[in-house]
Formats: C-alpha cells, structure tokens, sequence
C-alpha cells in the first residue's frame, strides 16, 4: 500500500565552515559533555578516500546538501556545513522530530506511567466522541507508535484544516476506516496525539519532559519545537536542533540507550523501537523496509530518523556508527544511496594506517563546501540610478508598502517596509552574506512565521535585471527575488526553492509592483 507521508508538508508550508576533522575536544558543563570528540577517519577504521568519494557524489548528484556527520566508534571522524550553513545553526528537522517524540514516550513507558497498549481515547474523554466507532476504541498507544491507527489518509491535514479547533478532538473525530494494526498510513497526526498523551499524563509539553531526561544528558541546548493552537509541541515536525545534536541523538541509541556510564533508556526499549514492528509501504525502497515506534528501517539492515527534504540520523549497530544529514533534496532516496554507496564500503573492520595526504585533502575539500550561487554580473550600469531610492509598492498580501536596494561595489541591501520603517537584508554578489539576525521571510505567505537567519547572495542577469538568492539557514528552504528596473517602474517576481523544484507545489505569491517615490 501506498503512504503519504509527505503530504502533511503542504500543509505546514515551507558563517564558518567545519573544519572536518579535528583533534579530540575536551568540553565539559558540570560534567556533561557537550560534544563528541574527534579523532582521525582511520584511527576509527574510515578510509578518508572514501568520505572524499562521498563529498564528490553529493556535488555530483545535483542535490543540495546542507551538512554531514559521520560518527565512528563514538568519534566524530568528519564533518561539514556547506555555505551559508554553519556549524552552529539549528536546522529543521522536519519528521526527524518523530524519532524525539517516539523517545518521550519510551521515558513514560519506563517510569510506568502509560503502557503501550493503552486506549488513546482513555486520556482524552473530554474530546471522545459521543457515537466512538469500534475502530477508534480499539486504538491503542503502540499504533499511534508503529503508524497503524486504522486511518486511510494522514489526518494532519483534517486536523490543521480547522484552525479554531483543538487539534487532539479533530483527531479523534477523523473517521477511522480501519481495524487499528492492520493498516500502515504514515500519520503525522499520530505523532501529535504521542505528545498529547504525554502531556495529559505529566503536565509538560515535549520540550518541558525531554529537558532533564534527554537534552540535558546530551547536552543539546538552544533547540526549539513549533507549538499547535493549543501550546502543544507539534511532535511529528517542527524540532530544531544542531547537526552535532542528531548524531548525539543517534549515538545514545547506537549504545542502546547508555549514555557517559548511565543507562538513559531502557536497550530492551531501544531494540523494540527501531526494530521491524509493522509492514510499511510496498516496493523495494527504504521506506517498504517496514517500521519501528517512530523509526524506519533501512535496505542496508539499519534504522532511521528521517525528515523530508532530507533530514537523516542513520544508526548503524552492525558498523558502530552514525551518519547525519541535512539538505534541501527533492530525491531523498537517491540522497540515501549517495551515503550507501560512498560510506558504507569506507567503513572497515580494523584501524586503518594514517593517510596524510588523503586527510589533508579531506580537510580542503569540507574547506571548499558552499551551495552553489547564480552568476551573471556583479555589477550594471543602473546601480548607481537606483541605489537609496524608494519605490511605493501596490497593495499586496505582504502588507508591503515600500521597497528598495543599496547597491554597492562591495554587497548590497534589500530593504522592506511594512509601515513601520525600512528594515535591511544584505547580500553579497556572487558570494553569499549571512545576515546575524533572525527574522521573518520578507514574503513569507505562510501564516506559521518561523525566524531564520537570512543568508544573500545576487547577482545580474542582465543591465536591469537583478537576481537575489536567500537562503534561511536556520531551516531548509530558500527563495528567488527577480528585479526588474524599467525607467521609475519595479517589480519583484518571487519563486521559493520548494516551487522551483516541485511540479506540484506551483508558486502563487503574486508580484510586487512599484513606483519611484
């Protein structure tokens, strides 16, 4: 059968390089270690021509990669963040939050607060149903878990279809056509459901309870979770954490829950979660390898954490390892098989000789990372005519009012106001420049606004036609700006990365027209 388990993204809309591979760190907070330590690819057994033949496929594949750890016997071995993305930014996680929430619950389990065949609807009575169907009493916490709730669409999209309404009663209300465990629909929804039932039985949000049981021993600090109407963390998306984060997060379930001497999670609870607990799609591609307690499984014979566009913690018990990603790719099975082709034969059963050159040529290359920029001129003759001037700009569904560019030798600024004065996003030319602060997309139409540091670049396709590039690097996607200057005339033609490579998600945000004030 055929899942959907993208489809709730329609409806939820849209600095330094790492230095690869680096001595051993040694950073403590009152005895929390806050990162992994470094050690050489073949100190670990990694042939670094191997992670080289890895960084040559992704740039060969015409995929946008954002970054990779790959972490071997408990060591980072190598690492990197293509331009503008850095090691310290946060990145979406999309359904990679899964695997967090799925975490949550396996603590409660533990702590002999739920078991995992409870009655959903037994936390919820308040928004029960009066006429409850059989399949939606018979729904139990372990196919919220595995994806088996018995629906036949993922109910995201009915829940997020009624703004007004609390999320959890749009749930139970959602018709449930199948016996619960006899059907596989990938269901955003029911990750929902797993931290309200977490909250209905402790008080906390996601956040609140994952803080001492989980952030906290693994030192991840300064994420953040996207929250429903109802002040829940939305649980199936929304996640916010570095790349170090994830792999920390997969290396505590490579250790089967053992985390610095203490056991966080049960391994016999770590072993169900990422085993084989139900059938998933049909076909012969990772996600038909069936599915665990918010967790996939690979052809390979490993799991997953995995979020769209591409967002991986892949935990690899038979090779001792794990391998994070984060990218914007509109193919993520031909993502994944960049990995399995490249790393895994690098991964070797002993140590392996140093290999000087090959790291040194390792490093240069994790030096070089960038995503591409459009390049056309860095410069035009109509820069000096309307660089500092102001356009007034037709009504729009931005509540834009005004517009207008600084256009320098040496970068440029866009600047936007919404009524309230000009507010500033540079770029550089042919280069990208990463604005410090967080902020809205300046078009953004979608209502759920997320703050992103804004990463420029632009360029000139022609004398008066100018091309600005952003990238939000404290998420996955990006956006395209076309000015065109035509005597006092402006207009700006927008085109979101998710659009520009997606046949069906055409862009419908109109164009900005102005005038020279």
């Amino acid at each position: 059968m055929k899942t959907n388990r993208r489809d709730f993204i329609k409806t939820t809309g849209f600095g330094a390089v790492g230095l690869g591979v680096l001595p051993s760190l040694n950073l403590f907070a009152k005895d929390i270690i806050t990162s992994l330590p470094r050690k050489s690819p073949e100190s670990q057994g990694v042939d670094s021509v191997g992670i080289r033949q890895f960084l040559k496929a992704t740039k060969e594949s015409g995929l946008e990669w954002h970054s990779f750890m790959l972490v071997r016997h408990g060591n980072v071995v190598a690492e990197g963040w293509w331009k503008p993305f850095e090691a310290a930014n946060k990145h979406t996680l999309y359904s990679l939050s899964k695997s967090f929430t799925g975490s949550a619950i396996g603590f409660l389990v533990t702590e002999g607060k739920i078991t995992i065949n409870d009655q959903v609807i037994s936390f919820f009575p308040e928004h029960t149903p009066a006429n409850a169907s059989d399949n939606l009493k018979a729904m139990k916490i372990k196919h919220l878990l595995t994806m088996n709730t018995g629906h036949h669409t993922d109910s995201m999209p009915d829940i997020r279809a009624k703004p007004d309404q609390n999320w959890v009663k749009s749930f139970l209300e959602k018709p449930v056509e199948h016996e619960p465990g006899t059907f596989f629909m990938y269901n955003t929804g029911a990750t929902y459901m797993l931290g309200a039932i977490v909250h209905k039985v402790t008080g906390q949000t996601l956040e609140e309870y994952l803080a001492p049981r989980l952030f906290k021993p693994l030192g991840i600090t300064g994420y953040d979770w996207e929250k429903s109407p109802q002040g829940l963390n939305t649980a199936g998306y929304g996640l916010r954490v570095s790349t170090e984060d994830i792999a920390k997060f997969g290396q505590l379930y490579l250790q089967k829950g053992r985390w610095q001497g203490k056991q966080l999670l049960p391994a016999a609870w770590v072993e169900e979660a990422t085993g084989k607990r139900t059938t998933s799609q049909a076909g012969d591609n990772d996600w038909s390898q069936g599915y665990g307690y918010q967790f996939w499984r690979c052809k390979p014979g490993f799991y997953r954490g995995d979020g769209a566009y591409g967002q991986f913690c892949m935990v690899m018990p038979e090779q001792n390892a794990v391998l994070v990603m984060t990218c914007e790719s509109f193919n993520l099975q031909k993502t994944m098989d960049v990995a399995y082709q490249t790393i895994l034969p690098a991964l070797k059963n002993e140590k392996l000789p140093e290999n000087s050159s090959e790291l040194t040529a390792l490093n240069a290359d994790i030096a070089a990372l960038t995503l591409p920029v459009p390049k056309g001129k860095t410069s035009s003759p109509v820069m000096n005519k309307y660089s500092d001037k102001v356009f007034n700009v037709e009504k729009n569904a931005f509540g834009l009012t005004q517009i207008g560019f600084g256009l320098f030798e040496d970068a440029g600024v866009l600047r936007v106001n919404y009524g309230n004065g000009m507010e500033k996003v540079g770029f550089g030319w042919e280069k990208w420049k990463v604005n410090p602060n967080k902020r809205s997309n300046p078009f953004s139409a979608n209502p759920i606004v997320i703050p992103s540091r804004i990463a420029g670049t632009a360029t000139w396709l022609a004398d008066n036609i100018l091309q600005i590039n952003f990238k939000f690097v404290d998420q996955v996607h990006g956006d395209k700006l076309t000015v065109t200057f035509e005597g006092n005339n402006v207009t700006v033609a927008l085109l979101s990365s998710i659009s520009e490579n997606t046949k069906n998600n055409p862009e419908k945000r109109e164009i900005i027209k102005g005038i020279l004030a």
